[in-house]
């Protein structure tokens, strides 16, 4: 399995330096991986970055608690369009989840989706699913498969639980066809990314990607 191309390259500590950018970048061309995911202050330099690359520039919405106003969440998906970001990847509304307030999250869903397919970007939604249920799963399964969405994406990385094979089987079950799987957090070996693939992953969100691609063991929380 030529694990490169799934991966979308990650670094989204708070105390990102512009060299960790410029070295996040270097990798992701070299290695040719799928995207570069960044945090929004820096976008716009990513997408410079990767110029004449096929690697795609992604950020973070609501990240990464997800507890931020529609309307925040909206200037920040604004922003990051104008910056250059080709995908988004958008935290739910957790609490709205958790006090089983679908009504809140359907008209999150219809304020930002249609806007970022509108201007033909992709839409990762991040539901956190170490911290759900299943029938909590299975229900954003069926709310955000038909909202339109590009990838349900497992986990921020910074909840207690990352990605998990059970969650990527659950996804692929529910999810209507053509809705990809993106699963991120804890995943820092080459034998754990290769499971979560079988399992129905088409994007790994990783901090490791390099020490996957050679095999090795990798650090950090996504």
């Amino acid at each position: 399995m030529h694990v490169a191309h799934y991966i979308d390259h990650t670094i989204l500590k708070p105390t990102t330096l512009l060299t960790d950018i410029e070295k996040l970048c270097a990798e992701a061309r070299e290695y040719g991986f799928a995207s570069a995911c960044v945090p929004p202050p820096f976008v716009k330099k990513t997408n410079e970055l990767l110029r004449g690359s096929d690697v795609k520039t992604c950020t973070v919405i609501g990240f990464p608690f997800g507890y931020s106003a529609i309307e925040a969440k909206l200037a920040e998906v604004l922003l990051a369009i104008v910056d250059g970001a080709d995908e988004l990847d958008i935290v739910i509304n957790l609490i709205a989840l958790k006090n089983n307030d679908w009504q809140y999250l359907a008209s999150e869903a219809s304020n930002l989706i249609p806007l970022i397919k509108e201007k033909g970007k992709v839409v990762k939604i991040i539901i956190e699913s170490g911290v759900l249920t299943d029938d909590e799963i299975i229900k954003c399964c069926e709310l955000y498969g038909a909202a339109g969405i590009d990838y349900l994406k497992t986990s921020t990385g910074y909840a207690e639980k990352g990605a998990s094979v059970h969650a990527v089987e659950l996804f692929k079950k529910h999810l209507p066809e053509g809705v990809q799987i993106k699963a991120s957090g804890g995943i820092r070996d080459y034998e754990f990314a290769k499971q979560l693939v079988e399992a129905g992953a088409t994007r790994l969100g990783c901090s490791a990607g390099v020490a996957i691609v050679k095999g090795e063991k990798g650090e950090g929380n996504y």
